[in-house]
C-alpha cells in the first residue's frame, strides 16, 4: 500500500522529506513507494516494517538487503550507481519545490488577508506569525536527511498550528469590525462581519488550496527524473531473489 504523507516513504524522499503533499505526486507522477528513507553522506538507507527485504541499502553501486550483501553483475551495479546518483541529484530540486509551497502558502494567506480590510496592527502581527512559522518550516526542509522526521502527523501539525496563529487572529480583528459597525448603526455590515469571522476557518481553507495548485507545474518538472529512476532499479533482486521495488510508477 502507497504511503502518503505525513509517512512520506519513497515519494516524501523525492519531495526532500518535505511537507509537500506526497499524495499530489502519487496522483501527478503515479508515483508510491511502501519505503522510508534516510539520505546519509555515504549511502542511501530505505527501511519498512514489512515485507522482507525491510532494509535495503545504497553505497555506490554496492547492494545490502537485511544486512547481506548481494552478488550483482556489472550492468545492475552501474543502474545502481546511476540510481543513488540521481536521486541525490533530484533531491534540491525538490527541496526547492517545498520551500516554493511554503512561500506560495504565506502569499496565499496575505493575499487573502488583503480583502477582508485588517487593521494595521493584525496585519503586522499575522505577518510577524507568518514569518516565524514559514522560517521554521523551510528550516527543518532544508535539513532534513529522512522521511522519519516527517511521521507522527508532523506536516499536519505545522498547517494546524499556523491556522491556530492566524484564524483567532484574523476571526477577532473581524468581530472588532462587526462591533464598530454596529455602534455605527450599520447593522447589515455588522451582521456580515460576524458571518465572515464565524466561517473564516472553513472558508479559507479551500480558498487557499486553489491558490496552491499554481505549484503542480513545479510538481509535474519532476516526474520525467521520478520515471527515470523506477528504470534504473527496475529488475534488481535483493538477497531473498525478490525484486527490490524501491519505487512503483503506476501505469
Amino acid at each position: 500500500m502507497p504511503r502518503l504523507l505525513p509517512t512520506l516513504g519513497f515519494v516524501g524522499c523525492l519531495l526532500a522529506m518535505a511537507p509537500l503533499h506526497a499524495q499530489d505526486l502519487v496522483s501527478t507522477c503515479h508515483a508510491s513507494s511502501s519505503y522510508d528513507v534516510t539520505v546519509t553522506p555515504g549511502s542511501l538507507l530505505f527501511d519498512r516494517a514489512s515485507p522482507a527485504p525491510q532494509r535495503v541499502e545504497l553505497q555506490h553501486g554496492v547492494l545490502d538487503t537485511d544486512g547481506v550483501a548481494v552478488a550483482l553483475n556489472a550492468e545492475d551495479r552501474d543502474r545502481l550507481a546511476l540510481f543513488e546518483r540521481d536521486l541525490r541529484a533530484l533531491l534540491p530540486r525538490v527541496r526547492t519545490v517545498a520551500t516554493n509551497g511554503v512561500n506560495m502558502a504565506v502569499q496565499a494567506i496575505r493575499a487573502e488577508a488583503v480583502g477582508m480590510q485588517l487593521s494595521t496592527q493584525t496585519r503586522r502581527q499575522l505577518d510577524d506569525r507568518l514569518n516565524a512559522d514559514a522560517e521554521q518550516l523551510k528550516q527543518r526542509i532544508a535539513s532534513s536527511r529522512s522521511t522519519h522526521d516527517w511521521h507522527g502527523e508532523i506536516a499536519d501539525r505545522y498547517a494546524r498550528r499556523m491556522a491556530g496563529d492566524l484564524v483567532p487572529l484574523v476571526a477577532a480583528d473581524l468581530g472588532q469590525q462587526a462591533v464598530n459597525a454596529a455602534l455605527s448603526g450599520d447593522l447589515q455590515t455588522a451582521a456580515s462581519l460576524r458571518d465572515r469571522a464565524a466561517e473564516l476557518a472553513t472558508r479559507l481553507q479551500p480558498r487557499l488550496q486553489r491558490r496552491m495548485q499554481a505549484l503542480r507545474p513545479q510538481i509535474e518538472a519532476l516526474c520525467p527524473s521520478i520515471d527515470r529512476l523506477a528504470a534504473l532499479q527496475r529488475g534488481v533482486r535483493g538477497s531473498n531473489g525478490k525484486l527490490l521495488n524501491l519505487l512503483q510508477i503506476a501505469p
